[in-house]
């Protein structure tokens, strides 16, 4: 085999990692050391990379452009604190290639380690026996082979051999990995997407040649529509007529009749009483169903309707309307730019109708869906920026799994000042809300809300989905589980009483403030009666009790 990959051999190695990975993810899933039923690691670096994926099965085959498309689908698709990491991977893999036409052994060594640089540069506290030392660890294998004469193939093996290594060891590097009994979850995704383009560079994997697509030229892709318009029909006539009869007409002939029409076409309609029969059948040959009719009368009421056109002028009228509507908003958001921008913009990311209409209330701008169950994308919150017309927005992430989403996309809008204020839950991000006023400068402002958000303890309640061991607790799949801002609390079989060992966890001599909220799988009687409790044991404490709506989460509690 060759010592070197050209654009399409890396093309087709790219879709072959993403592809592997994508149908590892549940496995990749299951590694999480808290067993929670959440959008977990597999789907977010999974989502990650598809959205890369789309777009490098789209763009040109040449380096320049594959190594941008892998950049930019990865960060605008980014999901989760490892969908990130693995975004700036490619980032900065794809840094170095971008002006290559080939690349061998010593470029993709370079490559790797320009990826590990760029992808440490995102984490505030890099931490060890993760993703990143995975990657790192690869990178300095890669750098080591590029000083030999070790051939493409044989680099190949060595860099999945060393990283299949490095990964092994990353519970000796994070306790909780150790005790869990896993290895990083993220860390085994990294080497999934690399198995998985080392298996096509190396003939293992076949992926097909993809062609570039492009957009019409009003600039909307049309491609969405090539399929609808090229729909399958297999009968294209819509026929219908009236057979007025003059011969005998009993069962023999009606199933005769049937049977014909049935031969020429379908959805067929055959109903009669003494004197006529009603006809109705699709078919590609009208004139041989009148034939037919006319052996038995004469016709009336004849009429054909070519569906195949018909069909096709609905899809055109719906990119039109589509088109009409995209335009129609693209003046609006103009529009609105002309406006002033106001000083302050709020976004926010929660999950639940409840906590949604908290946020709202509260005055914040935009409430992304997502969170707990499903962490949105860097593209999720740029869309929300682009909505927001103001000079400054605060983003609540509400979730330690989104923080770095938030970051990127700050990262990545130019005209406006987004400051992350990293919340870890829905509570910290409505403190921070209540803590603000507008009449204080943005740093002041800043500084209440990280205090504010400093003074919310919280925790949280679901279900575990496997068996495992936490802080040094057994749990089995199906138990309650009390989840801190520090880890694991409680365990138990009844949601009351962990719950319950939660917020008592929580609560100290300078307490003053317990809210409660409850999810979709909880009755209002039933977080009433809880929140009855909760007040009785806790007098000195105000306790309030509220509809969150969140899915998997039980209650989301916190204690000011």
């Amino acid at each position: 085999m060759k010592n070197t990959i050209d654009a399409l051999a890396l093309k087709k190695a790219f879709i072959a990692g993403a592809n592997n990975l994508d149908n590892k993810k549940d496995y990749i899933n299951e590694l999480n050391v808290f067993p929670v039923p959440d959008g977990d690691t597999g789907t977010n670096m999974t989502m990650t990379i598809m959205s890369a994926k789309r777009e490098v099965e789209s763009c040109k085959e040449t380096m320049s452009d594959i190594a941008k498309a892998m950049s930019t689908g990865s960060l605008r698709g980014a999901r989760g604190n490892s969908g990130v990491i693995l975004s700036q991977l490619l980032r900065g893999f794809s840094k170095k290639i971008g002006d290559k036409t080939e690349i061998g052994v010593i470029e993709i060594a370079d490559a790797f380690q320009k990826a590990v640089e760029t992808a440490y540069k995102a984490v505030m506290k890099p931490k060890e026996g993760t993703i990143l030392t995975v990657a790192r660890g690869i990178a300095t294998k890669a750098r080591e082979c590029a000083g030999t004469d070790i051939t493409l193939e044989e680099f190949c093996e060595t860099i999945i051999k060393h990283g299949d290594e490095v990964l092994a060891s990353t519970p000796e590097l994070l306790p909780v990995l150790k005790e869990a009994g896993v290895v990083d979850s993220g860390g085994q995704g990294l080497m999934e997407v690399l198995k998985g383009a080392v298996d096509c560079i190396l003939g293992r994997v076949v992926i097909a040649d993809t062609k570039p697509s492009g957009a019409g030229v009003s600039g909307v892709d049309n491609s969405k529509y090539s399929e609808d318009l090229s729909a399958d029909i297999k009968f294209g006539y819509c026929t219908e007529f009236i057979i007025n009869l003059e011969k005998p007409y009993g069962i023999k002939e009606e199933d005769d009749l049937k049977q014909f029409l049935e031969s020429i076409g379908d959805s067929i309609v055959c109903v009669s009483d003494d004197e006529i029969v009603k006809i109705h059948v699709h078919t590609n040959h009208p004139g041989q169903a009148f034939e037919k009719g006319l052996t038995l009368g004469y016709l009336s009421n004849m009429k054909v309707d070519n569906m195949r056109l018909e069909h096709h002028e609905k899809v055109i009228k719906q990119a039109e309307r589509e088109e009409a509507a995209r335009q129609e908003a693209a003046r609006q958001a103009e529009k609105e730019k002309q406006q002033p921008k106001k000083q302050y913009g709020f976004i926010a990311v929660s999950m639940g109708d409840g906590l949604k209409e908290f946020f709202t209330e509260l005055g914040v701008d935009y409430v992304i869906e997502g969170g707990q169950t499903m962490n949105p994308s860097t593209e999720d919150m740029l869309n929300a920026i682009e909505k927001v017309h103001a000079e400054n927005i605060f983003i609540f992430p509400n979730n330690k799994n989104v923080v770095l989403a938030a970051n990127q996309a700050a990262g990545l809008c130019e005209d406006k000042n987004i400051i992350v204020l990293a919340t870890a839950n829905a509570p910290q991000g409505i403190s921070a809300m209540i803590a603000f006023d507008s009449t204080m400068t943005l740093e002041d402002n800043k500084n209440n809300m990280l205090e504010a958000v400093s003074n919310v303890k919280s925790g949280q309640v679901t279900y575990a989905v496997r068996d495992t061991s936490i802080d040094g607790k057994a749990i089995h799949e199906g138990d309650i589980m009390g989840i801190g801002d520090k880890g694991l609390v409680s365990v138990g079989n009844d949601i009351s009483d962990v719950t319950f060992d939660l917020i008592k966890d929580a609560v100290d001599e300078d307490s003053e403030l317990i809210s409660i909220y409850y999810g979709t799988d909880v009755k209002k009687e039933d977080a009433e009666a809880f929140a009855a409790r909760v007040e009785e044991s806790f007098p000195d404490c105000d306790v309030q009790n509220y509809y969150g709506g969140q899915p998997i989460y039980y209650y989301i509690v916190s204690v000011e």
